[in-house]
């Protein structure tokens, strides 16, 4: 997963928490991947794979033990530059999309105020909020509306209009879509698609759904237990997967003449390789 033109790349980040018997948990080792400008890099695994660590990493909010993050060849600083112009700069280079918007959204906001707010913040011109608005789908009373006052899949569209405000170069989705109904998932993930066609923002999604991944990521990279078991292209890796645990992934996806024994039957095997 090299290329001669990466935007963003991540170098061997290692991650350990201590556990409160005086232990350690290893939440991330020599995670290195790289995305090209407009590309969309999926991250997938279990609860406690480490993929969530990578994301915080990525946009700062967890501090990385070892290795380096570059955005467009600069390094990322492990600390929060001190400035206000220092910090809003590296806003803009990173932005990350919650599983629940209610953590990036004010409550006492309509959701037009809200995007007024970001762009005034960024120095942009607060009329774009219209457009960022009717991009993501959102119309006349929706823009009128608080958060409370918004379905989950609308305010999950709120939340992807105001991180695009800051005109970031990546966005970084965790769980974006796991606590909407199927059908809102499939009408976001187009969103989503279009967006990076139109934006040309590149997509790092987080997610441990591989039937999701599949259909907005170029690449995937697959975490178990802190570490890089595959990556590649997705195509390729979801036809083909090489590792155990893949399989059991893509065995536990429902879908046409899906048995369940069959992901029982991947559990099992991962387990007697282990």
């Amino acid at each position: 997963m090299t290329t001669t033109s990466a935007l963003l790349e991540a170098t061997d980040l290692r991650k350990t928490y201590p556990l409160p018997n005086g232990g350690s948990h290893l939440a991330a080792d020599g995670i290195t991947f790289t995305l090209p400008p407009g590309g969309a890099l999926g991250i997938v695994g279990e609860s406690g794979s480490g993929k969530t660590t990578v994301a915080r990493m990525l946009v700062g909010l967890v501090r990385p033990d070892h290795g380096t993050i570059t955005v467009d060849g600069a390094p990322r600083p492990a600390k929060a530059p001190r400035g206000r112009t220092a910090r809003l700069a590296r806003a803009r280079q990173i932005q990350m999309v919650f599983q629940d918007p209610y953590v990036s959204l004010d409550p006492r906001l309509t959701a037009e105020q809200c995007l007024r707010s970001a762009l005034q913040l960024h120095g942009r011109d607060t009329s774009l909020a219209t457009g960022l608005l009717d991009q993501v789908g959102l119309g006349t009373r929706e823009a009128g509306a608080r958060p409370r006052h918004l379905s989950g899949g609308q305010r999950q569209r709120l939340a992807i209009a105001r991180a695009l405000a800051v005109d970031p170069r990546v966005l970084v989705l965790d769980e974006a879509v796991a606590a909407l109904d199927v059908s809102i998932q499939a009408q976001i993930l187009r969103l989503l698609d279009d967006i990076r066609r139109e934006t040309g923002v590149a997509l790092v999604f987080v997610s441990h759904d591989l039937a999701v991944v599949q259909h907005v990521t170029d690449e995937v990279l697959v975490m178990r237990r802190g570490r890089t078991v595959e990556q590649g292209l997705t195509r390729q890796v979801l036809s083909e997967p090489a590792d155990p645990y893949t399989r059991l992934l893509l065995a536990s996806v429902p879908g046409e003449g899906w048995d369940p024994a069959d992901a029982v039957a991947a559990r099992a095997a991962l387990t007697q390789g282990a």
